[in-house]
């Protein structure tokens, strides 16, 4: 409640002799929250609110910048007080992809995401973000045994299984290393793609895009398409990463001219992704007590059996994934490949 009359107070000078009200717009796994003022015109403003204790709004306003400069519809800054960590931003409304999409408006809806995306991808340079390197990618697979196999589990590692894990982690970095780099938004999903109603607007808005890396030019395209949030047919999916990849090479981006060899990689980025979304998944819950995030871990769960199931050099892992199926199982709960992430071990 302190921090919402601060932010009363901040807007107050801002807006001076106009009345306005403030409610909860969205929050996210961090630190921050969103507030929507409504002024008595019924025109509409957000409001980041990053305590400076937790969160850094500079990151944020560096990729606001990036994005907005290749041309994506991101927020507009309208007003900043770094110190206090508010952000007076332009509203893009309160619908995002998961919300929106259907049968019928998938296809342009993901043709205007994947049009934005090569947007980004084209203006990459650089040192302007953070390296997307190998310590970074191996703290994020390193959640997986902490916090999904451990924590949330109960499994314990054999010596053996604790070194073919390793032996595919380094294959996964040795891959995800190889591609070319571009800006990564990292969370290029549904839930951080927002659905523009008004005419002429640009689709999709963009949020949530604080912790873009300079990385991986297929990251971003396994966020998109193998969504922790919602699923598509495999075919369908594909269809979308052709469509993109004709585009991005149609462009000048540098994926591999091979497409087998471009869905290599994507689906070996995809590995790394979701045994990240794993890790954090449960982390949130047993660390932080967000409980909505379980139910969407069977999923992901789904997507790295089906990729490890693909390639042999991943079969350690896909074993790992046998046995704790076996071990819940045992437990007396009967899962599918796909349901092994929604139980907590006991």
């Amino acid at each position: 409640m302190e921090r919402q009359q601060q932010i009363r107070t901040w807007l107050a000078g801002l807006l001076p002799d106009r009345s306005f009200t403030l409610a909860p717009a969205s929050a996210d796994a961090s630190f921050r929250r969103y507030f929507r003022a409504t002024l008595e015109d019924g025109t509409t403003r957000i409001i980041m609110d990053a305590p400076p204790a937790n969160e850094d709004c500079r990151p944020w306003l560096r990729v606001q910048q990036l994005f907005q400069a290749a041309g994506t519809h991101v927020p507009e800054v309208l007003a900043q007080d770094l110190e206090r960590g508010f952000l007076l931003l332009s509203d893009l409304g309160n619908t995002t992809y998961l919300q929106a999409l259907d049968a019928d408006n998938a296809a342009p809806l993901y043709a205007d995401a994947i049009a934005a995306l090569v947007k980004i991808q084209q203006a990459s340079r650089p040192g302007l973000l953070p390296d997307y390197d190998q310590a970074l990618l191996r703290r994020e697979l390193d959640l997986f045994p902490q916090w999904f196999l451990a924590e949330h589990h109960q499994m314990v590692l054999t010596q053996s299984e604790r070194q073919s894990l390793e032996t595919v982690f380094e294959r996964i970095l040795a891959v995800n290393l190889a591609e070319p780099k571009v800006f990564v938004h990292r969370d290029y999903h549904s839930r951080n793609l927002m659905h523009i109603a008004q005419p002429g607007a640009a689709n999709p808005g963009i949020v949530d895009f604080q912790d873009a890396v300079y990385g991986p030019i297929s990251y971003d395209m396994v966020s998109l398409l193998k969504d922790a949030y919602i699923e598509w047919e495999e075919d369908l999916a594909l269809d979308w990463l052709i469509r993109y990849w004709e585009l991005a090479r149609k462009t000048g981006l540098p994926v591999a001219a091979d497409f087998g060899e471009f869905f290599r990689d994507y689906e070996w980025m995809g590995v790394q992704r979701h045994v990240k979304v794993l890790g954090i998944f449960a982390r949130l819950y047993h660390r932080d007590g967000k409980e909505a995030y379980l139910k969407d871990l069977p999923l992901v769960a789904r997507y790295l059996r089906k990729t490890c199931e693909r390639y042999s050099e991943l079969s350690p892992l896909r074993k790992i994934l046998d046995r704790l199926e076996d071990k819940v199982t045992v437990l007396g709960y009967t899962m599918d490949a796909g349901d092994i992430g929604s139980h907590r071990g006991q």
